[in-house]
């Protein structure tokens, strides 16, 4: 009989040796600290473009938006616990939280992509139906897809995590491991509902918006009128952008996800490392569209411009007014001090 290697042996032996690699840990905390604050900042620097430029509020934004609000979440209340676990090698946080740090990190996890899939939706109107496009992507319509995208991950998240009906049967796990073990029928249901099913509606909905944009560019190339033109170029740009976020999403997911489905079915024989490297690619996620908009969007691009500029003034502007109000307090306070000796 072949012994099983379970991640919980791995977690014990990380934690007793975490004390022995202490530069290790610093390098860690460094490079992942880096991260949060990219994902945080560049995230929240979507929002407050989107809520300030009003040519960048859309139908799509919309979506954008919602989708940046989920992303600066995982770095605000998932990335940092993610980040102590992974360079101590314990959980230090208690047994009830780690249920909720495991819920909250399902849930903005699969609100991403859900987000990422109603965007390929309103692209695939955009550039395949531009007729209808203002029907069928209303605001009260792109309201109750925003609500649908926080709803289902909420549901299948904390629903059955904080009832245990997702654990798999497994020895009892030490105090100091928070480790997400699932057993198959949640592996596969939570995995089809949160990254396979809307990946396939993504790969659809993008290979039908190909061959649109394919015709669209021969239809650019024999218009005469400048404004049809300019119009099918920006839809076009703006397909190729959110093409190019999918895939980096997919490409950055597709990993954990197939660990996650295949894990059940070999024993959860996967060693803590391999979840560790795979959950942390998915997190850099969300820390890189920012800079996707950043760099294939000159709208985005603009706003982030500006956006740079009025804070980087204000900072002057404050430093200046607080350095002229302790020169004013300075000859308030202490007027003898500008007075000769000896008078």
């Amino acid at each position: 009989m072949t012994k099983e290697i379970h991640p919980f042996h791995s977690c014990r032996d990380l934690c007793a040796t975490s004390a022995r690699r202490r530069a290790s840990r610093v390098t860690l905390y460094a490079f992942l600290t880096a991260g949060i604050v990219c994902t945080v900042v560049g995230n929240f620097l979507v929002v407050l473009a989107i809520a300030y430029f009003k040519q960048l509020q859309s139908p799509t934004n919309s979506f954008v938006t919602s989708l940046a609000v989920a992303d600066c979440l995982v770095g605000l209340v998932v990335m940092p616990y993610s980040m102590v676990r992974t360079a101590e090698g314990c959980w230090l946080f208690g047994a009830v939280f780690c249920r909720i740090h495991s819920s909250l990190d399902v849930m903005l996890c699969t609100a991403s992509i859900f987000h990422l899939s109603c965007i390929a939706f309103d692209r695939y109107y955009a550039v395949c139906n531009p007729l209808v496009y203002h029907q069928k992507m209303s605001q009260g319509r792109v309201a109750l897809l925003i609500v649908a995208c926080w709803a289902v991950p909420l549901f299948i998240s904390f629903g059955p995590i904080m009832l245990g009906l997702h654990e798999a049967v497994a020895p009892a796990a030490p105090d100091n491991t928070c480790v997400f073990l699932v057993n198959r029928v949640y592996a596969v249901a939570a995995s089809l509902v949160a990254f396979y099913l809307p990946m396939g509606v993504m790969l659809a909905a993008y290979w039908k918006i190909y061959r649109a944009a394919k015709r669209q560019a021969m239809q650019i190339n024999s218009s005469k009128e400048q404004r049809h033109r300019n119009a099918m170029r920006r839809e076009r740009k703006a397909a190729q952008t959110l093409g190019i976020i999918m895939g980096v999403f997919l490409l950055f997911w597709l990993p954990f996800f197939t660990v996650n489905i295949v894990d059940p079915f070999v024993d959860h024989g996967t060693a803590a490392e391999v979840w560790e490297v795979f959950l942390w690619l998915g997190y850099v996620n969300s820390s890189l569209n920012p800079f996707l908009y950043g760099l294939f969007n000159r709208s985005f691009r603009r706003a982030f411009f500006w956006l740079s500029v009025s804070f980087v003034l204000a900072v002057h502007v404050h430093y200046t007014n607080m350095h002229e109000f302790n020169v004013m307090g300075l000859c308030t306070i202490h007027p003898r001090l500008l007075e000769p000796q000896g008078s």
